[in-house]
């Protein structure tokens, strides 16, 4: 299958990745030193359950143990979701994170789609909650949300989710919210959909430990669901051990690490205000994000020569509902920062628009 994701350094030489939405400083360094110290034990099998992890995150959250379930990475969570569902149709908000939609053709199940207006800033109004309606009425078994989103980066209204919620919960459909980026927005108590999980049991939470601690290699994630016999379905359709030593050793360390949370965000929000500021000056047309990434459009060519320049950005083209133009960049650190846009100001410098 072609690679169609950002971080995808192995075909190509650069010194700058802003195509992959990690951390700007790298992996946390206690979560680093639990992963090294969690190879001491590789001679043995993993626990399969992810026990110690799940009960960190449930005395975390302050919810019970058995609403919480671990893979290897947020996406394996996603599939086994799916895969124990089987539903027999999924939509999904274009544009969107594309495994939501390939996890949903791995089940054999009907995509819908409901386009976001990029000219409305992705906004989902009225409009969308009678069409979720009329679908859940012809048997529409499970629906995507992202907050903060991806690749916009934008807030979905509260009210829109839990009216969502509310329907959802009346026709026993699946409503999954994924939080993967989730630490990185201002408010977290406000956007987070956690105070819901035991009102609601259609409600199910991917959350990934990727992002803000700077592990995607480790591959880590997790879901929240009160729904217990979901969770149960999805221990039998998975794979056994699929959350390594390390990668629980890394996950239990990085839940400490509140301070290291609150220094990144404060951080990731400052420069991704600069880099705002940068784009628009450059006529970009700039998504308002929330997240540790910025969306924008530019009726230009960057992708090939920022590659030339040893710099990586996410061609978003091949989103559902974005077309050529659009591009997304990581918030790096305040050095690689200026390098990125100094070498975006050259190319439009240096390009014949006429």
């Amino acid at each position: 299958m072609k690679y169609t994701h950002g971080g995808d350094i192995y075909t190509t030489e650069y010194r700058l990745d802003f195509s992959a939405n990690i951390c700007p400083f790298g992996a946390n360094e206690a979560v680093r030193q639990a992963a090294i110290r969690g190879m001491e034990m590789v001679t043995a099998y993993p626990d399969s359950q992810c026990r110690r992890l799940r009960q960190k995150l449930a005395e975390t959250l302050k919810i019970p143990v058995e609403w919480i379930i671990a893979g290897n990475g947020a996406a394996d969570v996603l599939f086994s979701l799916v895969l124990a569902e089987k539903p027999e149709k999924g939509m999904i908000l274009a544009p969107a994170f594309q495994e939501y939609e390939q996890s949903l053709c791995s089940a054999g199940s009907q995509v819908i789609v409901w386009e976001r207006n990029p000219e409305q800033g992705f906004r989902l109004d009225e409009e969308f909650l009678v069409c979720l309606e009329k679908e859940l009425k012809e048997g529409l078994g499970i629906v995507f949300f992202c907050m903060p989103d991806n690749p916009s980066g934008v807030l979905i209204s509260k009210d829109i989710l839990l009216q969502s919620l509310e329907l959802c919960e009346k026709y026993y459909a699946r409503m999954v919210v994924d939080e993967s980026f989730w630490e990185f927005a201002f408010d977290q108590e406000a956007e987070t959909m956690l105070p819901y999980i035991g009102q609601f049991q259609s409600l199910f939470l991917l959350r990934s430990f990727t992002k803000m601690y700077g592990i995607p290699g480790l591959r880590l994630g997790y879901g929240l669901c009160s729904d217990t016999d979901l969770l149960e379905r999805m221990e039998e359709v998975r794979q056994p051990w699929g959350v390594s030593i390390p990668a629980q050793e890394a996950g239990i360390a990085a839940l400490d690490e509140t301070d290291w949370c609150r220094q990144v965000r404060s951080y990731v929000t400052e420069q991704r205000m600069w880099l705002v500021g940068e784009l628009e000056s450059m006529g970009c047309k700039v998504y308002p994000s929330s997240a540790n990434y910025l969306l924008f459009y530019l009726d230009q060519e960057l992708m090939e020569p920022l590659k030339r320049k040893g710099i990586l950005i996410r061609n978003c083209s091949n989103y559902r509902g974005l077309t050529k133009g659009y591009y997304r960049i990581a918030v790096k650190t305040e050095e690689e920062n200026r390098q990125l846009i100094d070498a975006i100001r050259d190319v439009i410098d240096n390009t014949d628009l006429r």
